[in-house]
């Protein structure tokens, strides 16, 4: 049939997902499938020929490495040497069913929790988790541990060939380097803007400012991409678009001037130097290089303009001299945590307190990163102490039953045990149907081929295709359906197998399904959702002690000392780390079907603690040792209520997502606030008045739009 003329007959195209599941299946069945037929046909070594499939396919079938192919490949690099000692440590553990459970009791627990590391340990954890798992098991034979080695070697070098190489993927998204350009391109544009007439910001670049805002959310971020990691870059990074993000808010919500020439001063000049510092940030983030000259003149501008305001400036025009500052410090603190991210040091050296992490070397960030989630309320700790747990119990009942194939069991265990007892359910019961399917087809295959392996082995390479193509976009129950077809292939071409074959896969994930939803019940049931509002509600806790005795050492004035940090600061700093894993793993999880939509702005929770920190310390860490005077009687009155108010806002908020008796969408009434608090100044109001005010009127908006009612 022909078309119409002048129409191009448009391509058949597979969706992204099917696209993207494709290529990893190829790569994966092509590492699986070379190593084990060149060791099982080539050099008749079936322990070797084992070891190469299952170690491809645990790192590529198995775990979810976030990124391309080439970033996976350079995720599995540093993988190999990790493989080869739990290849070891399992081997030499299974002489008797105790020290094999032990072992992964504490290999279970260790690999779980280095998901603190970010997206790319977490994803490979579950493939490692693997490579302890297969050798525990009977028969106890140490002596093939170089068989073992060799294969599992050759299997992760084809796979990382595989990954490099063959079918390149596209880039999954927008980097996060980039969206930072992104968001100080625009901040400048902002800047210049607000820097001459008429002052304020149009319709269009406010949205821009959302848009751009929002987008550097972490939830908006592709995995891959995402600065999660505890090192000084990826800290930085992170750093970079949290100043960037409160930027932009105090840039949108710049007060307009009063107007007239006393109230112009010098504002319009520290305005631009933000402009160029911005510019000069993007350009530096784009990977361009930069002096950092712009950055120097707003240092100049901002230690010009915090010196005092113009003479005869009246209240609403030092209202706008203070958050022209406040917008400086945050193209400050953008612009210098963007040159650590990008050269890994600043010069000149930071602030050791709020870029505290600059002066450290890896393994001290490593380490404290891992001690500061060493606790209960950690959601890391959390689900680490689950599938540690779940994994030796599995181990133990296997090898007290001497279940045939037992490590199946604990392959169950592992990839159907979820992070909420409601989704574990729902996987379990997904994963039971597919694998009773399975079943069937491969009783049916077993008991007419009998045990002609040329026909098995000719089927598994086409098998293995669309069991990793189906299995990530279907779901879990196509998934297990597809890789009981493709076990049992694999085993009837390593020893004669019957029927029995099928029942003993169902025997097993029927057990480890089991094991896996009994300590997803009893471990933490609930998953994030409660976890994420107990860790909010400690950090406002924090929060607004910080707020209460910021305010209350500027009333009183007094000698301050070039202190690291703000009175409060490491409290509140890892109660905010606390909630961001919480709401990292919250994201992550199913909602359940009665509350799809939560009402609480989580992320604007984050971003107050944030604010909270960086202000706090920005009004009492002077550069040097300084003697600041007692605010007068008036304006010490007015501070210190206004900071009682503001932290009352936090502490309701807070009482509000106690877990325990809360309706969930309930609102907390924080929105009824006397604005005269901020409007009306008192007399005689000298400018560190001003600089407290703003902070915290600021803060009282980020705990508005964390119940939704800020307008």
């Amino acid at each position: 049939m022909r078309g119409t003329p002048g129409v191009r007959p448009s391509k058949a195209r597979l969706p992204p997902a099917y696209a993207a599941a494709v290529r990893r299946s190829v790569r994966v069945t092509l590492a699986a499938t070379v190593g084990f037929y060149l060791f099982l046909y080539g050099f008749d070594s079936p322990v070797a020929a084992t070891y190469a499939l299952f170690a491809a396919v645990a790192m590529a079938g198995l775990s979810h490495i976030p990124g391309t192919g080439r970033q996976r490949a350079a995720t599995l690099l540093p993988v190999v040497p990790a493989c080869w000692v739990l290849i070891t440590i399992g081997t030499y553990l299974s002489v008797r069913t105790w020290s094999a459970a032990l072992g992964m009791l504490v290999v279970g627990f260790v690999l779980a929790f280095m998901a603190v590391g970010g997206p790319r340990p977490a994803g490979a954890a579950p493939g490692l988790q693997l490579m302890y798992i297969l050798p525990s098991f009977p028969p106890y034979v140490p002596e093939t541990l170089g068989e073992r080695l060799v294969g599992a070697t050759v299997g992760l070098a084809l796979l990382i060939l595989a990954e490099a190489f063959l079918l390149p993927d596209r880039v999954p998204g927008v980097p996060y380097r980039e969206l930072a350009a992104r968001a100080a391109d625009r901040a400048g544009r902002c800047a210049d803007e607000l820097a001459s007439a008429p002052y304020t910001l149009g319709d269009t670049a406010l949205r821009a400012v959302r848009e751009l805002s929002g987008g550097l959310r972490s939830s908006r971020v592709p995995e891959a991409e995402r600065p999660a990691g505890p090192g000084v870059r990826a800290r930085a990074l992170a750093h970079t678009g949290l100043a960037a993000r409160t930027l932009l808010g105090r840039l949108a919500s710049l007060p307009p001037p009063p107007g007239g020439p006393a109230e112009t001063g010098t504002w319009p000049d520290v305005l631009r130097a933000v402009r160029d510092t911005c510019l000069e940030t993007a350009s530096l983030l784009r990977g361009r290089e930069s002096a950092g000259a712009a950055r120097s003149r707003l240092q100049e501008a901002r230690q010009a303009l915090s010196e005092g305001a113009e003479p005869g400036a009246t209240p609403a025009g030092l209202r706008r001299h203070a958050a022209v500052l406040e917008v400086a410090d945050a193209a400050l603190a953008m612009a210098t945590a963007a040159e650590i991210a990008v050269r890994g040091r600043a010069a000149p050296a930071p602030a050791p307190g709020r870029f505290w992490y600059a002066r450290m070397r890896a393994p001290q960030l490593w380490w404290r990163r891992l001690s500061g989630h060493a606790g209960q309320r950690s959601v890391f700790f959390q689900n680490a102490v689950r599938i540690a747990l779940a994994l030796a119990a599995a181990r133990t009942i296997a090898g007290l039953d001497t279940l045939p194939h037992g490590f199946w069991m604990l392959l169950a265990t592992l990839t159907m045990t979820r992070t909420t007892a409601r989704e574990t359910r729902s996987t379990v019961r997904a994963a039971l149907t597919g694998t009773l399917v399975g079943a069937v087809v491969v009783a049916a295959l077993l008991a007419l081929t009998g045990t002609d392996t040329a026909v098995y082995a000719a089927a598994l390479p086409p098998l293995m295709l669309v069991a990793f193509t189906l299995g990530p976009v279907k779901g879990v129950g196509w998934a297990q359906a597809m890789f009981t077809m493709v076990v049992a292939l694999v085993f009837a071409q390593l020893a004669p197998a019957t029927w029995r074959l099928a029942e003993f896969r169902l025997l097993d994930v029927l057990a480890g399904s089991a094991v896996g939803a009994v300590f997803g019940l009893l471990a933490w049931p609930k998953g994030a959702h409660d976890e994420l509002r107990r860790s909010v509600a400690t950090m406002l806790r924090s929060a607004a002690e910080t707020v209460v005795a910021t305010t209350s050492q500027l009333a009183s004035g007094g000698t301050r000392a070039p202190v690291a940090t703000s009175p409060g600061h490491r409290s509140l700093q890892h109660a905010l780390i606390m909630a961001e894993s919480a709401y990292a793993q919250y994201r992550s999880e199913p909602k359940a079907l009665d509350t799809p939509n939560d009402p609480r702005d989580w992320q604007a929770a984050l971003l107050s603690g944030h604010h909270t920190l960086w202000g706090a310390d920005r009004l009492l860490v002077p550069p040097e040792p300084t003697v600041v005077p007692p605010l007068p009687p008036e304006p010490a009155e007015a501070v210190t209520r206004i900071g009682d108010r503001v932290a009352a806002g936090m502490l309701l908020v807070s009482a509000r997502l106690d877990p325990v008796g809360d309706t969930p969408g309930t609102p907390a009434a924080v929105g009824a606030r006397d604005f005269a608090d901020f409007a009306d100044e008192p007399p005689g109001a000298p400018r560190p008045y001003y600089a407290a005010v703003e902070w915290l009127e600021s803060l009282m908006t980020d705990v508005e739009r964390i119940t939704g009612t800020h307008k």
